[in-house]
């Protein structure tokens, strides 16, 4: 008989006053409640429940010897499943409002849990904590490196089984013909700066897939941050060969009016923020970016490009937290490409890879082979749809290799081996591998691959040509552009400069109208 059941008796069967030693188990029933109540899980204290409930027991038998069972009472005070989860899920301080959590499953059903751990939880901003008695620490790492995303193998033929975004014909040959066109112009380019005819440059040599093929994902109106290594990017939503000569050489048909480094394309006709030398600072204004599209109720993302280098700057961390946080249509794109110029991954960092740190904040994340270009390109095209539809950031890691030098001040070959050069440059070469697809599909033959580069090589030539031979843009840009109407310690700094110009005129290009 329960307690309640035998509190009844006593009052209505046999007209009884409740007997005294109620009266002392009361005190040590609201203890127990107490107990109860200090503990955040109810199945925690099981075991403390039963010692003490034994001592009160046996305390109870020495006043009058009379059963308590102990089931009883514990079936009495401990609250069914439903009830439990009933009463959590219905309190709206204790439900989890933030969507994001609605779409994780359990790995396990609550049925098949035991009931320990079912109720051995917290509630805590963010979601339930479960609480378990052993003390484990989280590894360091996981047991194995995470899984790379791949449609095509290395002889350019599709993986049985693998499933990916099906590419027109015409997407397909215009994916080729740029990553084609973007090999040629980084050659040549690459040349005339060692011919002394510009200053700088840098090329995307190994990288080819990942910018041509995730631009092709995108749409003109997705806001584009990008590092220095993504001109594959401009040249697929339009950008010339002649503009891009125009920004080499600095000429008055340059954007930028002169005022940048060769390869620090801009346009905004193409939605495409102009490149900046620091590491990392254009990450967290694609976030600001991205948080815009969402306030306007824009179908529109922002992406930022950034390499593995990049994700150890202050600026990544931040603005991957941000994005998580205010749930912004963002893509994160990190080309791993092994080398931040003479610093390798294993010396950048101890987590496997960058695709681990978007799961630490929050963000759906995907490792994929950035040398197999309809990997990239159905990866980036789903990534496009869940950050647009769920509103939501997604991190892109795309692991390749860096086959050029970090740039032409740069010689790699100082701290990385010809021969590991060679064979991404030869048996991991994705312009050859998506070829070899696209012949097999019937698209291409060997009298158009010809013809696409033969005339590619001419039209970059002329573009050079006449950028080279354009006029520079006068002294006076240099100091437009940012003040509406321009301060007077501006035009101080001027008159300065002329004054120099006439002073020592043979030690300015003659080319720059004062």
């Amino acid at each position: 008989m329960s307690i309640r059941h035998q509190t009844k008796a006593n009052k209505e069967g046999q007209g009884e006053k409740p007997h005294l030693d109620f009266f002392l188990f009361l005190p040590h029933l609201l203890d127990l409640f107490s107990l109860l109540h200090s503990t955040m899980g109810l199945w925690s204290v099981r075991s403390r429940l039963a010692h003490h409930l034994g001592q009160k027991m046996a305390y109870l038998g020495a006043l009058q010897r009379r059963s308590w069972p102990l089931v009883s009472f514990l079936q009495l005070w401990n609250p069914r499943p439903s009830e439990l989860v009933g009463g959590l899920s219905s309190n709206p301080i204790n439900r989890c409002s933030d969507r994001r959590f609605a779409s994780i499953k359990a790995e396990t059903s609550a049925a098949a849990m035991d009931d320990r751990c079912r109720y051995q939880v917290m509630d805590f901003p963010g979601g339930k904590v479960m609480f378990i008695p052993e003390m484990r620490f989280l590894a360091e790492s996981p047991g194995e490196r995470i899984s790379c995303y791949r449609v095509l193998d290395d002889d350019g033929q599709t993986i049985s089984g693998s499933s990916f975004q099906e590419v027109s014909k015409e997407i397909a040959l215009k994916m080729y013909s740029d990553m084609v066109t973007l090999q040629i112009m980084d050659t040549i380019f690459y040349e005339a700066q060692r011919q002394g005819r510009i200053s700088f440059y840098l090329t995307s040599i190994g990288e080819e897939a990942i910018n041509v093929a995730s631009a092709a994902a995108l749409t003109i109106n997705d806001i584009v941050f990008p590092q220095y290594r993504e001109p594959g990017v401009l040249l697929w939503r339009g950008f010339t060969l002649q503009e891009f000569a125009n920004q080499c050489f600095g000429n008055k048909s340059d954007y930028g009016k002169g005022r940048q480094m060769p390869i620090h394309y801009g346009s905004n006709r193409l939605n495409y923020f102009t490149v900046s030398s620091p590491i990392a600072t254009q990450i967290p204004h694609a976030v600001g970016a991205a948080y815009s599209l969402k306030m306007d109720k824009k179908h529109a993302c922002a992406v930022t490009y950034f390499g593995d280098g990049g994700t150890s700057e202050g600026d990544f961390h931040a603005a991957l937290n941000f994005a998580a946080v205010m749930e912004v249509p963002i893509i994160f794109f990190c080309r791993n490409n092994g080398w931040a110029i003479s610093t390798p991954t294993t010396e950048q960092f101890r987590s496997d890879g960058a695709v681990i740190r978007g799961q630490a904040y929050g963000l759906r994340s995907i490792r994929v082979d950035g040398n197999d270009a309809l990997a990239v390109y159905s990866a980036v095209h789903a990534a496009r749809e869940m950050a647009i539809r769920e509103s939501r950031p997604i991190l892109v890691e795309a692991l390749t290799y860096r086959v050029g030098h970090h740039s032409t001040s740069d010689d790699s070959t100082k701290y990385r081996p010809v021969d590991e050069i060679e064979h991404w440059r030869t048996a991991r070469d994705p312009v050859s591998r998506y070829r070899k697809w696209i012949e097999r599909n019937g698209w291409l033959c060997d009298d158009a691959e010809s013809e696409l580069r033969s005339n590619v090589r001419k039209e970059l030539l002329h573009a050079i040509q006449v950028a080279e031979k354009m006029e520079k843009p006068p002294l006076a840009e240099l100091f437009t552009d940012v003040y509406d109407q321009v301060p007077s310690n501006l035009h101080e700094q001027e008159r300065l400069l002329r004054e120099t110009i006439k002073q020592h005129n043979g030690d300015y290009p003659p080319e720059v109208p004062v």
